[in-house]
């Protein structure tokens, strides 16, 4: 895989069923930080909402997600929310709806249809973004080299992820994937850079 989907920016919807507010939030999350940050948030904003319930998943290899039903039923808000961004194969992403009891009972099928619905309600209004799947490199240089570095990169649409300019420079970078083998090419014909991969393929966050 050398692209993956997700989004940029945080949008919101609201649901309506017999009395109950579902309002859904979504978010990027790059990392459980941001999941965090952000559930606290809606906390804060929704004090007095009678539910959090939320979903995320992060990551390319699947493997990293969590879903709360925050006191409904087991199963009947955070898995129907999963179920929307994995429906999209969207990651790096959170959904949290917020619920507002209307006084009339729902039933765990009126409830997963619910925060299925919200949670479709605000992708539908998210835009979805391709980015290109990353590996981290650093690179160590003499600063008389770093125009060409610095070009090598442009030309090939690296990101900069932390740099260091000395006498002796030192810049990390995200390759993308699918031109890996062009970039080290390039880069290792230059004299005087040493190369160093960080970690396994990573994300555009």
């Amino acid at each position: 895989m050398d692209y993956y989907n997700t989004i940029e920016k945080p949008s919101v919807a609201e649901f309506k069923d017999r009395g109950s507010r579902f309002i859904a939030y979504s978010f990027p999350a790059p990392d459980t930080n941001a999941f965090k940050d952000n559930l606290a948030t809606i906390k804060k904003e929704h004090p007095k909402a009678t539910h959090h319930c939320f979903a995320y998943r992060l990551g390319l290899d699947g493997n990293n997600f969590r879903v709360s039903d925050d006191g409904e039923p087991s199963g009947s808000a955070g898995r129907p929310i999963l179920g929307q961004i994995d429906s999209r194969q969207l990651t790096n992403m959170l959904i949290i709806v917020v619920r507002y009891f209307g006084g009339t009972l729902l039933g765990v099928p009126g409830l997963i249809n619910a925060y299925k619905t919200a949670a479709a309600l605000v992708l539908q209004v998210t835009p979805v973004v391709r980015k290109p799947v990353e590996i981290n490199y650093t690179l160590q240089f003499d600063y008389t080299i770093m125009n060409d570095v610095m070009m090598i990169i442009k030309q090939c649409e690296c990101r900069v992820i932390s740099q260091d300019m000395q006498l002796f420079c030192k810049v990390t970078i995200g390759i993308p994937r699918h031109r890996l083998e062009e970039v080290l090419y390039r880069l290792k014909a230059l004299h005087r850079l040493e190369i160093e991969e960080n970690a396994m393929p990573v994300n555009n966050s």
